[in-house]
């Protein structure tokens, strides 16, 4: 992708400056947390050193956290493509939020219940629901997993949603595998029988544009310090559902839609770093396109490019790791299916065990995470426990060189 402004992008990021060992560092760690650019940092510093205070109040620094929290939700609906800005709710992080929302779900439901999991989610939108169905008396039904490349099992989804499932929780994206489920499809079967659905977009964010009304979603999170930003998570859900479900609350909270899921004293200053992340997609869009754009416009251009660029060294990536003898990639490596694998892949060889292969590849500077990534279920039906895998990320700053780089040091740890 030529006109990719790939030097610019990273320019922003000064964490990608980082030396090891003489060597340049190779952040391909991003599926545990991306780096953030300068812009992000200096909002926090700023909100943190000039405008630190609660809410609610008249005088100056409160009125202007009162303002950061409108700006960031509607930054947020922006970004997820949600038309009401008060249906986004901030929490700690996407699995506070996932407890707090299936806790209060749970005092809906009954015995006659069903809800409905898979074998591909990370744990926070997997142990949530499970408990939720023990603390309602519901059932749990599994969605399995075809494990040749990690994508649902079409029999499973439809024998396990029917007219007694109440819930359906599904990831947008794989965090082990990279393998990028139907949503649309899911949500609707699930609505077909009347039932709810969550989605699990914090591995999404930061490679695709998310349309809630295009998904047919009723619930969606994710977590900003995924896509650039702060340790915040992000919650939406239909307004009708946020102002009746019976959430846990202080008598003395609001009853306000979303500020009855807020619970206690937000981060402020991660909101701040939040709405700067948000700005940052929006300022790649803009720098590509040459006409005036909204937010969200801007957000479809950004996420448009970066979805092609990721995919070209995802799959430059593939190809090289398929050379390498004994190599298994699991996940989709069928390049007619680009469409469903996220610029995540993991990867076990039998020579060495993830954290063997890590601990050497961090010792080139190379970045990159060994274990089950708590996909603790994925990676169990894929007969990985305990080692797990070798897991690579790839984001919008990411380049080709490090692809090779990272090629030609794994072949000279596994040789």
């Amino acid at each position: 992708m030529s006109d990719y402004p790939i030097e610019q992008i990273r320019s922003r990021f000064p964490g990608l400056k980082r030396q090891i060992n003489g060597q340049q560092a190779i952040f391909f760690d991003g599926p545990g947390g991306s780096q953030s650019p300068e812009s992000v940092g200096e909002a926090v510093k700023h909100y943190l050193l000039h405008q630190n205070s609660n809410v609610g109040m008249s005088f100056a620094t409160s009125k202007e956290t009162d303002e950061l929290i409108e700006q960031t939700m509607r930054a947020c609906a922006d970004l997820l493509g949600c038309a009401d800005h008060r249906e986004i709710v901030f929490g700690q992080n996407m699995t506070s939020l996932t407890i707090q929302l299936a806790s209060a779900l749970s005092r809906t439901w009954g015995p006659e219940d069903e809800v409905v999991v898979t074998r591909s989610d990370h744990d926070a939108n997997v142990r949530p629901w499970v408990l939720a169905a023990q603390w309602s008396g519901a059932k749990i039904r599994w969605i399995e997993i075809n494990p040749t490349d990690c994508t649902h099992s079409a029999e499973s989804i439809e024998e396990n949603i029917n007219e007694n499932t109440v819930m359906v929780a599904i990831g947008a994206a794989s965090n082990f595998s990279g393998t990028i489920n139907d949503v649309k499809g899911i949500c609707s079967k699930a609505h077909s029988v009347d039932a709810e659905v969550f989605v699990d977009a914090v591995h999404y964010a930061p490679h695709g544009l998310i349309d809630v009304e295009e998904m047919g979603c009723d619930y969606l999170a994710c977590s900003s310090y995924k896509f650039f930003g702060t340790h915040q998570g992000i919650l939406w859900g239909k307004f009708n559902r946020l102002a009746e479900l019976p959430v846990a609350k202080l008598r003395v909270s609001s009853e306000e839609v979303p500020f009855r899921w807020m619970t206690g004293t937000q981060s402020h200053e991660s909101m701040a770093g939040t709405l700067a992340a948000i700005e940052h997609i929006a300022w790649l869009g803009r720098v590509i396109s040459t006409e005036e754009l909204s937010r969200r416009e801007a957000l479809m251009v950004a996420f448009s490019a970066i979805e092609e660029y990721e995919s070209e060294l995802c799959w430059n990536m593939i190809h090289g790791l398929q050379e390498i003898d004994g190599l298994k990639i699991w996940g989709v490596t069928d390049l007619s299916k680009t469409k469903y694998r996220a610029p995540t892949v993991s990867f076990t060889h039998p020579s060495m065990t993830a954290e063997q292969i890590g601990s050497a590849l961090a010792e080139e500077g190379i970045f990159a995470w060994a274990g089950n990534f708590y996909a603790l279920e994925l990676s169990e039906a894929l007969g990985l426990e305990p080692e797990g895998a070798l897991r690579v990320g790839l984001l919008h700053y990411n380049t080709v060189e490090e692809v090779d780089r990272f090629i030609e040091a794994l072949n000279g740890i596994l040789a």
